[in-house]
């Protein structure tokens, strides 16, 4: 835990990519559930987030 932590405040990339998949993850999570209109609202914009993301942390240092 202490590394991931690390990993993130140093800026690499395994880390916060990381971070981009879980946030994808759980926009997915949101979109499928069908309890909440409200979550479902705000799903594709999770997703949206969690890709732009993943696509600017792809740029990171190793």
């Amino acid at each position: 835990m202490n590394a991931f932590i690390r990993g993130l405040l140093d800026i690499r990339r395994g880390p916060w990519e990381m971070v981009a998949s879980v946030l994808i993850g759980v926009g997915v999570l949101m979109l499928m559930q069908p309890f909440w209109m409200t979550v479902y609202t705000y799903s594709f914009i999770v997703i949206l987030v969690g890709t732009v993301m993943f696509l600017a942390v792809s740029h990171f240092p190793e």
